[in-house]
């Protein structure tokens, strides 16, 4: 039973390590995905609308429905870099980054708060084409990217942080928010950590919605 054991081990182990290869690979490259989602949501959008095939072309309230779905991303990335210390929560690229574990404010209700933000706000913009299957197919390919990128992360926090990461992961939802375990940040908010770190994204979806419009 034992040599049994080993045996099913070998492969597994080998699996997951495949997982944060790939999940460090993505960590690099995810400000690509973006950019992807937004070409591929201009040319369909330019496509049907060409040959008048938009349910709500004239229609105002959807773009504002759209603008609210992505400023609720931007609230919950203000709520993470606003309270958060240096080194951590960052836009790096490199290589995986986190001197401490941030265990409270946002990060008290859910492990990965920036990339839900990140959810929302590319899900205000696939809905501006108008397509239920674009916003399907956005969800099925975020979803895919991402939790490899957060299995990577969570391996190097283990390996870094151990049993503090482990006890504050065990109790705290991956990416679907539990407001129950809402603790107060004990940092001030800085609006300085914001508007150094968020404006060029801020400016980045005025200018999606200006090129959807156009």
């Amino acid at each position: 039973t034992v040599t049994g054991v080993q045996t099913c081990a070998l492969p597994i182990l080998a699996l997951q390590q495949e997982w944060e290869k790939q999940g460090n690979w993505l960590f690099r490259y995810r400000g690509q995905l973006p950019v992807v989602i937004l070409i591929a949501g201009l040319a369909l959008t330019y496509s049907t609308a060409k040959n008048s095939q938009l349910p709500f072309s004239d229609d105002r309230v959807w773009s504002y429905l759209c603008l609210g779905i992505v400023a609720l991303g931007q609230l919950v990335r203000a709520m993470v870099i606003g309270f958060t210390p240096r080194n951590t929560s960052g836009r790096n690229t490199q290589a995986q980054l986190a001197d401490v574990v941030n265990t409270t404010g946002i990060y008290s209700i859910v492990r990965h708060p920036l990339y839900l933000g990140n959810f929302f706000m590319w899900l205000g913009i696939a809905m501006l084409t108008q397509h239920l299957w674009f916003v399907v197919v956005f969800i099925l390919i975020f979803w895919l990217f991402y939790e490899k990128v957060m299995y990577a992360e969570e391996q190097f926090l283990t390996r870094s942080h151990g049993q503090v990461y482990l006890d504050w992961a065990g109790r705290v939802p991956a990416f679907i928010p539990s407001l129950s375990g809402w603790k107060p940040s004990a940092l001030n908010f800085s609006f300085r950590n914001i508007l150094k770190r968020e404006s060029i994204g801020i400016l980045n979806v005025f200018v999606c919605f200006y090129l959807f419009s156009l």
